[in-house]
């Protein structure tokens, strides 16, 4: 037993450090039990605060927009020139996040949620198409005045890019297409599948969500398994709209729609890919370069070491060579 006694002979300085340090070991404990058992019971309130520390690091911040009946949910951050980022199928706006830490210090970034995806709002029956979305995209640049951008699309959202900068190229004053949608390729076993109605974006556990996340990356990223479940959660939720919606883009009008587009983009483009993507071919990039007869100017790069997630698994290279583009152009 302490002997009291000996306990107040002690220094005040050595009292008060005894204090502080028990009050600590409180705190230590304290946060230990609420974060263990929100990992446990809520691991959507410990992913969600994982998602707002990296868009702090990122420097932007949530706004949102009505536009019809549409609210976009978005990031924005930063100053410079303009870029406006599109996210792919089954995404949303954070997965440019890592992008966006990198690109803020230089320039204007904004990132929407496209409608339907993400935060912002889906209308029950409407179609969310490359066409549809694109024509959307429209009004979400008006509502923020934008006037001239770089306009990057990242798998899906490149193809909703290549054919909102056909129809509106006062906007657009250059295009990067990342691993992008909508261009002929070479069929590969992603291709066969999807042409034959097979959806590997639908999941209901952790080893379909596992074969999914193979699917887009080569080194897939270590995921804690309950933010897992979240994800698995959310996709669930969202099973008829996903099915729905790749359904749509099964449509050869829809994956072609940047193919046939490709001679009225006259702004300079980029096409950057990674070497092995097992989504959409590297083909992808020669029907690109062919097709591109009225572009002022036209780059491509390909990346080894990714799949078809460069902006994820080639963080640094990507933001680098987004930044010298943005810059030349």
């Amino acid at each position: 037993m302490p002997n009291p006694a000996a306990t107040n002979t002690r220094p005040l300085w050595q009292r008060l450090l005894l204090r502080r340090l028990k009050f600590l070991a409180f705190v230590v404990v304290l946060l230990g039990v609420v974060l263990g058992g929100s990992y446990l019971f809520a691991p959507q309130w410990l992913l969600r605060a994982e998602i707002a520390r990296k868009a702090m690091t990122a420097h932007v911040e949530e706004h949102s927009v009505q536009v019809g009946d549409t609210k976009w949910v978005y990031y924005e951050g930063g100053e410079g020139p303009t870029l406006l980022l599109l996210h792919g199928f089954a995404a949303d706006r954070n997965v440019w996040l890592e992008q966006a830490k990198l690109l803020t210090p230089h320039f204007h970034v904004i990132a929407p949620d496209l409608p339907g995806w993400g935060d912002s709002s889906r209308v029950e029956g409407a179609s969310y198409n490359i066409d549809a979305q694109a024509a959307r995209l429209q009004g979400f640049v008006a509502a923020l005045r934008l006037q001239r951008f770089m306009l990057v699309g990242h798998s899906m959202g490149g193809a909703i890019a290549g054919v909102y900068a056909a129809d509106h190229p006062e906007h657009v004053a250059s295009l990067v297409l990342i691993d992008s949608f909508g261009l002929k390729a070479n069929e590969n076993d992603f291709a066969r599948n999807a042409l034959a109605g097979k959806n590997p974006f639908l999941f209901d556990d952790r080893e379909s969500f596992a074969r999914a996340t193979a699917l887009a990356f080569q080194q897939v990223p270590a995921i804690p398994g309950r933010f897992i479940d979240v994800l698995v959660k959310q996709n669930q939720k969202d099973h008829p709209f996903i099915e729905r919606t790749f359904n749509e883009l099964r449509d050869p009008s829809q994956y072609l729609a940047l193919q046939s587009r490709l001679d009225r983009l006259g702004m300079p483009v980029m096409g950057l890919w990674c070497h092995d993507d097992k989504i959409t071919d590297i083909s992808s990039l020669d029907s690109l370069r062919n097709g591109l007869t009225h572009a002022s100017a036209i780059s491509s790069t390909i990346l080894n070491g990714c799949n078809h997630m460069p902006i994820l698994e080639k963080a640094d290279e990507t933001s680098r060579i987004l930044t010298a583009f943005a810059l030349s152009h």
